[in-house]
């Protein structure tokens, strides 16, 4: 099943309003749920947003999420709501844009995208820390084969001043990959 083409019509529409100078409006469907916006501003279940690069900020035309801040009234709002929320964009200016058939989002969206998955099943896991005591006996393995650069005491080696930093005793962190 290949995925929803009304992000990328957002986005291109968008684009394109822009690029005719004109001013891109989002009509998003407020009664749909996971719709954040300002109450006050909708009319009859519907917001039209102006999306004008410089009336808004931060603004994430995603292929599941639209978001962004903007100013009502002189409040700073952040707006989020789904991409099947959106009603219609068009150019304020003549009204030239696209409208689309809204849809809220199914009852698991949430529940799929929690889902943890196994770290054994991923290509690339994130790096991890673990804090490590550190003792005068107790050295990385990177430290223990660091040689002193060339030019330099023995006393100011990497590995004398690891070694020196161990007697503390405080906790260090060791990044595992």
């Amino acid at each position: 099943m290949m995925t929803s083409n009304k992000p990328y019509f957002i986005r291109a529409l968008y684009d394109w309003i822009l690029d005719n100078n004109c001013t891109p409006y989002i009509v998003v469907d407020a009664t749909l749920p996971y719709v954040d916006v300002p109450e006050k501003f909708i009319m009859e279940g519907r917001i039209i947003l102006n999306v004008l690069p410089s009336a808004v900020n931060n603004l994430i035309l995603g292929d599941e999420w639209i978001s962004f801040s903007a100013r009502f009234s002189g409040i700073v709002h952040e707006i989020n709501f789904p991409v099947g929320a959106v009603a219609a964009i068009y150019a304020q200016e003549n009204g030239e844009g696209m409208g689309f058939q809204t849809e809220a989002l199914p009852d698991d969206y949430f529940v799929d995208m929690m889902q943890i998955t196994p770290i054994s099943n991923t290509k690339k896991s994130k790096p991890h820390f673990d804090i490590i005591e550190s003792d005068d006996n107790q050295t990385s393995a990177h430290n223990k084969e660091t040689s002193p650069i060339e030019g330099q005491s023995e006393k100011d080696s990497p590995s004398k001043i690891n070694k020196d930093k161990a007697k503390s005793k405080k906790p260090s962190l060791t990044i595992i990959k």
